[in-house]
C-alpha cells in the first residue's frame, strides 16, 4: 500500500503545484515563478481521504458538511475547474466536468487499477453524500421531539400524512352536513397513471433507511388518504410520493395505416414467442374470419385454449367480427405459434385504436413479448429441475 499511496500524493502535489504556477503567473507572457507558497487544497482524494470523511459523517458533530464548508468546497472546486482551463489553453466558460477529467488524464497520468485512488477534480456534490440536516443544536438537545425514535423524519411524515387524513375527513363530515352524501367523482388521470414510490426512493427522500413494516404502514396511511371521496383537495401531498407510469407507453411505436386498391385500411406486423415467428395482417370491414397459414383457425389450431389466446386481443377491445386476419408462421410449437400470433394482432390493432385503448392493451400485457423460455436439462438430472430417484444403499 506504500507505493500507491506515495503516488496519490505526488500526483496530488503536482496538481497544486500547476494550480500555484498558474495562480502566481502574469497574464501578459511574462514567464511564471515557481513560488513555494501556501498550497491550496484541491479536492483530490484518496481512498483513505475519503474513508475519513464517511467516518466523520456518521459521527455525532456538527462540523463536517456544513453549508460553509460545502460552500468553500465548491469555491476550490470552481478555482481548480477554471486554472485546469487555462493550462488546456481552453475557455473557462465552456469548460466541462468531461473536460476536466480528459485534462487530469492528460495532465496526471496515472497507472494505477483503483480508480478512487487516481487524482480527480469533481464538484462537491459527487463527492459529499447528501446527509440529514443537523438535528441538534450546540447544547446537545434535539430539535425535534421525535429524535429518539431513531427514525425522525420517517414518524414526522406519518404525523403529516395522519393530519391530512384527519382535515380531509372533517370535511368529509362538513359536506355531508350540508346534504352531499356522495360527490361526484373528479377525473385525476394523473394518481391513475402513476403508483406509489418504492422503498428505496423512500430511503433517498427520508436519508434514513427504513425496513419493509414501516414502508406497508405509510403506503396503507396514503392508501386511506386516496379512498377518500375529497382527495383531489391535497392532490400536491399525495402526488410526492407517486411515480408515473405514463412514459412507458410512449415507447410503444404506433404505424400509419396502409390502404388497399379498394380503399380498405389493413395493418402488417410480426410476432414472437419462444422459437416461433408469426407475420399477421389486419384488414378493417372484416367478417371476423382468421387464416393461418392458408387454413382455418378452427383447421390449424385444434386446442381450443390456443383459439383463444389469438383471439383475445380483439375480444379485449371490442373488436371482435371488424377485422379478418392473415397469418403465416412457422418454426416452434402449437403454443408458441399462438403467441406469436396474438402478440402480432396486438401490435396491428394499435393502428386502429385510441391513446386510451392502446394504453389499457399495455397495462394487459397484450403489447410486451412473453420472453420465457423451457429451461435446459441439467447434467446428472432427470429433467431440468427434477432429480434422479436417490436411494440411501
Amino acid at each position: 500500500m506504500a507505493a500507491p499511496m506515495s503516488a496519490v500524493t505526488s500526483c496530488r502535489r503536482l496538481l497544486v503545484r500547476f494550480s500555484s504556477v498558474l495562480r502566481d503567473g502574469c497574464t501578459n507572457g511574462q514567464l511564471f515563478k515557481l513560488n513555494r507558497k501556501q498550497p491550496h487544497r484541491c479536492l483530490s482524494f484518496s481512498v483513505a481521504r475519503q474513508r475519513q470523511q464517511v467516518k466523520a459523517t456518521s459521527s455525532l458533530s456538527d462540523k463536517p458538511y456544513t453549508q460553509e464548508f460545502l460552500q468553500e468546497m465548491e469555491g476550490e472546486y470552481e478555482l481548480g475547474r477554471r486554472h485546469l482551463a487555462n493550462m488546456m489553453g481552453q475557455d473557462p466558460g465552456t469548460f466541462t466536468q468531461e473536460d476536466v477529467h480528459r485534462a487530469i488524464s492528460y495532465l496526471l497520468p496515472s497507472g494505477l487499477h483503483d480508480t478512487l485512488a487516481r487524482p480527480m477534480l469533481k464538484p462537491p456534490e459527487d463527492i459529499f453524500p447528501k446527509q440529514k440536516a443537523l438535528q441538534w443544536g450546540k447544547d446537545g438537545r434535539p430539535f425535534n421531539f421525535l429524535f429518539y425514535t431513531g427514525r425522525a423524519n420517517y414518524y414526522s411524515l406519518m404525523h403529516e400524512a395522519a393530519k391530512v387524513l384527519s382535515e380531509l375527513n372533517k370535511y368529509e363530515d362538513k359536506m355531508m352536513a350540508k346534504g352531499v352524501l356522495l360527490p361526484e367523482p373528479e377525473p385525476w388521470p394523473e394518481f391513475h397513471r402513476s403508483v406509489w414510490i418504492d422503498r428505496v426512493a423512500m430511503d433517498k427522500m427520508l436519508t434514513e433507511n427504513i425496513d419493509d413494516h414501516h414502508y406497508r404502514r405509510f403506503v396503507e396511511l396514503m392508501e386511506a388518504i386516496s379512498r377518500n371521496p375529497y382527495a383531489k383537495r391535497s392532490a400536491d401531498f399525495i402526488m410526492k410520493f407517486r411515480k408515473e407510469l405514463v412514459a412507458v407507453s410512449m415507447k410503444q411505436q404506433v404505424l400509419p395505416l396502409l390502404y388497399d386498391e379498394n380503399g380498405v385500411a389493413y395493418m402488417e406486423s410480426d410476432g414472437r414467442r419462444k422459437s416461433a415467428r408469426a407475420k399477421v395482417t389486419l384488414r378493417d370491414r372484416g367478417t371476423g374470419e382468421v387464416v393461418v397459414n392458408g387454413l382455418p383457425l378452427s383447421g390449424y389450431f385444434r386446442n381450443v385454449q390456443d383459439r383463444e389466446q389469438i383471439m383475445f386481443p380483439m375480444e379485449f377491445v371490442d373488436r371482435l367480427g371488424q377485422f379478418d386476419v392473415e397469418a403465416t408462421v412457422y418454426w416452434g410449437g402449437t403454443t408458441g405459434q399462438a403467441g406469436a400470433i396474438r402478440l402480432g394482432i396486438s401490435r396491428a390493432l394499435c393502428s386502429f385504436l385510441t391513446e386510451t385503448e392502446i394504453e389499457n392493451m399495455r397495462l394487459a400485457g397484450l403489447l410486451t413479448q412473453d420472453i420465457r423460455r423451457k429451461e435446459r436439462k441439467k447434467p446428472g438430472q432427470k429433467k431440468a429441475r427434477k432429480k434422479f430417484q436417490w436411494n440411501k444403499r
